[in-house]
This record gives C-alpha cells, structure tokens and sequence, in this order.
C-alpha cells in the first residue's frame, strides 16, 4: 500500500545512524492500552519508502531485556499502519562458522523467556497464533534477495535460543544450547516475534553476532578490558553491516509490504472463544490487532 510505513526495531546505534538519514523527520510519542512504547516512535521517510523506527532499549540504553515493552512496542507501530516489520538485535554465536561481525537471518526460535508479557489476549479469551515459522518467509526472501552483492557475510538462516538474561549464559547452559541446535543466544527476539505474529504483522529479523558465547575459550592474552574492547568493536562492524542491509533493502524494489501474505491473516483461525463470549470493549481495545 502506497505510503505505509515500514517498521525497523533496533538499537539506538542503529536509530542514530537511520535518523542522519531520513528526511521529514519527527518523533511521536504513542499511548497504547499496554502502556508507553521503549520511547517516541521515530518516523520519516527514505527514498521512496515511510519508516517508523522504535529503539527497542529506549534512549540511552536505560531498558532491560526483560523491561522492554515488547506488547507496547509492537502495538504503537501497529497503530501507525505498521505492516511490516524489519528487527535487528545483538547475540551471541554459538557456532564457530557465525564470527563476531556476521549477520543471521533468523528463522527459528526457542523460547526460554519467563517474565514478560508473551500474548495481547490475556483477559479476552484463547487465542491460539499459528507459529511454525516464526518470521516471515516472504519478508525474509527480501533480505535474501538484497544480500549477495554486499561486502557483508550473511547467513541466510539460523535458530535463535532467547534467553530471559540479565545475566549470560553459563559454560553448562551454552554448551547445552549448542547441543539443543542453537545457532545463536540472544535476549531480546521473545516475546516481540509472537507479538507480531498476533498483530498480524510481517516480522523478520536480523541477527548481529557481537562475540562467540562462552562455550568457546576466550583468548586469556587480552585480559577483560580487551576482551570488552574487542566485542564492542564486533559489534559496531555488525550494526554497520546490519545498516548496510537495510539501507539495500528500503532502496530496492522489493515488495516489503503485501496484503495477501499469510501473516496479515494470523488471527483468521485463531480465536477459539466463542464470539458471543467475547468481552466488547475487550475487543474494540485490541481492535486494531484486527485490522
């Protein structure tokens, strides 16, 4: 649909660069019934395509993994005729051939999170979102598309474990996620990959890997100070590959937005409460997860 905004979600590294890029810049503050976004919704335009973009940690990095308001988040940008959502997040690698710098395309999940808010229906009734594949396949083949012919190494899929943090892994827990099949460990991908599922939105995301978790030794000679050094420069290497990305794809002429895709319909079949059972005001509150 001409006009519509696509959502970006990431950090504010990733805002910044955005921001220095966009024209008719404006920031708009958006109340939900699930409280206040991370922070203002960032909105402009680059090239021919309407951003909206939400700096998941809010500004100066001052949210948790576990306070971000992913119910909020992912509601406000629905709110705005948000459709399609592009996010990105930093993680960990659990194996050897995804090196610190590298972009994933995520495109599976396991869910180890245990505090957040994971569904909008809670007090509505049973709503049950298909979830076999989590992102979407037809957003994800954008990426795909415009990968190639970047100087960035992306792989094109990988199984992300979501853990609840603050705190890293264990040696014990990271080798066990790599026997489990985990590609990479992260804490911010759960519950906004659901969230989006529910809003019937299109939700694909970009995996930055800052550092190999630690079931892989640490080189002993850099010392903490190094060590913290050295992943902070990984990650600034992958927010401006991951910026790269993003800026190829908003510059093509890929159709990120698509109504018929199967994600704008993920409620179709999904309520299983009886409709003369449903709370009205309950619905009219959540109406726009229905649009």
């Amino acid at each position: 649909m001409a006009g519509e905004p696509v959502g970006i979600i990431g950090g504010t590294g990733l805002g910044d660069a955005l921001a220095g890029q966009l024209s008719g810049v404006e920031f708009r503050k958006v109340e939900t019934p699930f409280g206040r976004p991370s922070g203002p919704i960032l909105l402009g335009r680059l090239g021919n395509r309407q951003i909206a973009f939400v700096s998941r940690h809010g500004e100066g990095h001052t949210l948790s993994p576990s306070e971000v308001p992913y119910a909020a988040n992912i509601f406000a940008l629905k709110s705005l005729g948000v459709h399609a959502v592009i996010a990105s997040g930093a993680v960990g690698s659990l194996q050897e051939k995804i090196a610190p710098g590298h972009l994933v395309l995520v495109d599976q999940f396991i869910d180890k999170t245990f505090k957040r808010r994971n569904t909008f229906f809670d007090g509505f009734g049973a709503v049950h979102c298909e979830m076999a594949a989590p992102v979407c396949v037809r957003l994800k083949e954008t990426l795909v598309h415009v990968a190639p012919p970047l100087d960035v190494t992306t792989h094109l899929d990988g199984n992300y474990i979501c853990m609840e943090g603050p705190q890293f892994s264990t040696r014990a827990e990271s080798l066990m996620h790599r026997y489990w099949g985990g590609d990479l460990i992260g804490m911010t991908a759960m519950p906004e990959a659901k969230l989006a599922r529910e809003a019937q939105m299109c939700y694909v995301l970009i995996a930055l890997a800052s550092d190999y978790d630690c079931w892989r030794p640490h080189d002993k000679t850099k010392g903490k100070q190094g060590l913290l050094e050295e992943i902070l420069a990984n990650m600034k290497t992958a927010t401006n590959n991951c910026l790269a990305l993003i800026q190829a794809l908003l510059a093509s002429n890929e159709v990120l937005i698509d109504e018929s895709c199967p994600c704008r319909r993920s409620l179709e079949l999904a309520v299983w409460t009886s409709p003369s059972s449903l709370d009205p005001d309950q619905k009219k509150r959540l109406a726009i997860l229905f649009e």
